[in-house]
């Protein structure tokens, strides 16, 4: 491969359309876009500090790099992006692309971030900002800890493992979603989604889970929760703790330690579609 190294590459464009190109040690200064529509290339230990690095590119790879607050709005329409030891510290990151791996990286400044993006692989990730992963699709992440609102709204086909997401409103408007061992805190969890599954997770949401079609919790905490199941259809729990407040389920079970307080308002739902066990 061509190599660019210790190079300070200023000016729009500044390296347009490379192709079989190792950038070393670069720093791209003022200017936008400046490998844009670049094929196979790898960047080692570079600064990003201008808009639009990596549009419309194929096939990169990203090692030990920094995105700076400027460097926004830098990866989108791309596909095939694998990014490693790297620090992504302006917003906007993410648009319409798909093939995307992160590991071991920090996106402490991720508003608006991986929006409508397909086949994404997150492990090691920590992540900061409002709306992260809105309308994605064919999302696994592993021991992602996710700080910000409106998480994943309007995602599809996601798995799960070992994460922590501090998000109110995370998972709203979702579809096949399989979450494991994670913890979840924030007000609103998952409305209006459906065929969504907790497996050994721990949940804190005031009015969480309502409005949803087949959910199934499997051997969850669900603390400091009230007015749960609101509207739900089709509802599998197994709960391993006393829930606040259940309000008008639609239909399922829920198996709980019990409750401090069970509204049923027959001008709403029939009682008798849901059976509420109590262990």
């Amino acid at each position: 491969m061509k190599q660019i190294k210790d190079e300070v590459l200023t000016g729009e464009r500044a390296a347009y359309a490379s192709k079989d190109t190792e950038f070393i040690n670069c720093i791209f200064e003022d200017g936008e876009s400046p490998i844009k529509e670049s094929t196979n290339i790898k960047v080692i230990n570079c600064d990003f500090k201008w808009k639009y690095p990596l549009w419309y590119c194929k096939n990169v790879e990203v090692i030990g790099s920094t995105w700076h607050l400027m460097g926004r709005s830098g990866i989108w329409y791309t596909d095939g992006i694998t990014i490693k030891d790297s620090l992504i510290d302006s917003p906007k990151q993410f648009r319409r692309s798909k093939n995307i791996v992160i590991k071991d990286t920090k996106i402490p400044e991720a508003l608006e971030t991986m929006w409508k993006c397909e086949n994404i692989e997150l492990e090691n990730v920590y992540i900061k900002g409002d709306y992260f992963g809105m309308n994605s699709s064919d999302i696994k992440l592993n021991n992602v800890v996710i700080d910000g609102n409106y998480c994943f709204d309007g995602a599809k086909n996601i798995v799960a493992n070992n994460c922590i997401f501090n998000s109110k409103d995370s998972f709203w408007n979702c579809e096949n979603v399989t979450i494991n061992d994670s913890k979840i805190i924030g007000e609103y969890l998952s409305w209006n989604s459906k065929n969504i599954t907790f497996i050994n997770c721990e949940l804190e949401s005031e009015q969480g889970l309502c409005y949803m079609e087949n959910v199934k919790l499997v051997n969850c905490k669900v603390n400091n929760t009230n007015l749960a199941f609101e509207f739900c259809k089709n509802i599998a729990a197994d709960i391993t703790t006393k829930i606040d407040s259940i309000k008008n389920p639609i239909s399922g079970i829920i198996c709980c330690k019990g409750y401090d307080e069970l509204i049923m308002d027959e001008k709403f739902i029939n009682p008798n579609d849901t059976k509420i066990e109590v262990k």
